[in-house]
């Protein structure tokens, strides 16, 4: 039978999972173990002053070192971690003969950790790994610990790292670069300020919801979407209202996980291209960026048939709308859900409260359509495009919700 018979994603798929998942409450203790079951003798834990602050980094100090290893804490990692900072984790890796990489925090420790690895064990500069399989030796063991529930960074065979002169972000794309361990300990996200928690969260649902109609989508990655946003869809509002519920802060976590296994194997779309731009020329959060633009890019993506019934399919996971109810309004359902929960997060719905001047959207959308991010929208976007859904973005629908 043919897939438009079966109503089955048109992409095929070759899925070699790579990252080993250890999910649940304190199974960040077993960290010592499993790093010297990968190896390890000498770790640098790479991480922000804020996870110092919380304690977390002691704690994955002290278990490693209960199992023997020696450690090495790098709490210099900034958000969007750009060329230097890559390069200063690397002087302390090479000075401390570290055989094992953690990522402890958001994606950018995850992020900074990676590119630190494929400069140690490669050479060169990150530059170099712009694009996909440039790495040629092995890397040294990595283990993803994230204390954030959005990016999905362990999950994924991706570095993202920021040119220091020109603010581009650098997608390094490596299997080599994947965690070999990603733990998932709800208990760590505990500590989230309740913005951080909102952020990494709408960051967490583009990702489901964008996955969910790419090009590049396929059966094993509409599993993992669906699940991804049925997960964050229904617990985003739970977890702000209560953020000590720490089976909500789990089903986050591990939503975001399967977002990032469905970006892997299916890539983002328009919405992550827009939202680029607006966090390299006006600092706006990620999160905050891709949240804003995400109804705008889904009523556009919706004149497109296969991604008019996609979202109304992923609508229908969390009971959010009824597909045989209509493909329109099940799609006007999941807009209504996305600004709703951005509401929910306190997040400024247009670009105009954010600092961003009309007169730059002509520079915006040029940039947004040079994103690689753009090759893989359901729908063809061009430049003319993205200035209609930045226009959109200065005049938001459902602001009030």
């Amino acid at each position: 039978m043919q897939n438009d018979v079966l109503n089955l994603p048109p992409g095929g798929f070759d899925h070699q999972p790579r990252t080993r998942l250890v999910f649940g409450a304190n199974t960040v203790e077993r960290v010592g173990t499993i790093a010297r079951e990968l190896g390890g003798r000498t770790v640098l834990v790479v991480t922000d002053r804020g996870i110092v602050t919380a304690g977390h980094a002691q704690r994955v100090e002290h278990f490693l070192q209960a199992a023997g290893l020696g450690v090495v804490i790098y709490d210099r990692v900034h958000e969007n971690p750009s060329t230097t900072d890559v390069d200063q984790c690397v002087a302390v890796a090479k000075e401390a003969g570290v055989d094992l990489f953690i990522g402890l925090g958001g994606g950018s420790s995850m992020d900074t950790a990676k590119g630190c690895n494929l400069i140690l064990t490669n050479g060169g500069r990150i530059h170099d790994y712009w694009g996909v399989g440039k790495a040629t030796r092995p890397m040294l063991p990595l283990i993803a610990i994230p204390t954030t529930a959005g990016t999905g960074s362990e999950c994924q065979s991706a570095a993202l790292i920021a040119d220091d002169q020109s603010h581009q972000k650098m997608a390094c794309l490596d299997p080599k670069i994947a965690a070999r361990v990603a733990i998932l300990d709800p208990a760590l996200t505990l500590s989230q300020p309740p913005r951080v928690t909102a952020c990494t969260g709408i960051d967490a649902i583009a990702h489901a919801v964008e996955t969910a109609v790419t090009k590049k989508r396929n059966p094993l990655s509409q599993m993992y979407s669906h699940e991804a946003f049925r997960l964050c869809a229904t617990s985003l509002e739970r977890v702000l209202s209560h953020p000590l519920d720490v089976e909500a802060r789990g089903r986050m976590l591990l939503g975001a996980a399967f977002a990032g296994t469905a970006i892997e194997n299916s890539m983002l779309g328009a919405a992550h291209s827009t939202a680029n731009p607006l966090t390299a020329h006006y600092n706006i959060i990620h999160g905050q960026a891709v949240g804003m633009m995400l109804p705008h890019v889904v009523r556009f993506n919706s004149a497109d048939p296969a991604a008019l019934r996609a979202y109304a399919e992923l609508a229908s996971g969390p009971e959010i709308a009824c597909v045989s109810e209509g493909l329109e309004k099940a799609c006007d359902a999941l807009v209504a859900r996305l600004e709703l929960l951005l509401n929910r997060g306190g997040m400024p719905r247009s670009l105009a409260d954010c600092g961003v001047p009309r007169s730059a959207i002509p520079m915006l959308a040029a940039e947004a359509a040079k994103q690689w991010t753009a090759n893989f929208n359901p729908r063809k976007v061009e430049v003319t495009d993205f200035v209609a859904l930045y226009e959109a973005a200065f005049e938001p629908r459902g602001a009030g919700a």
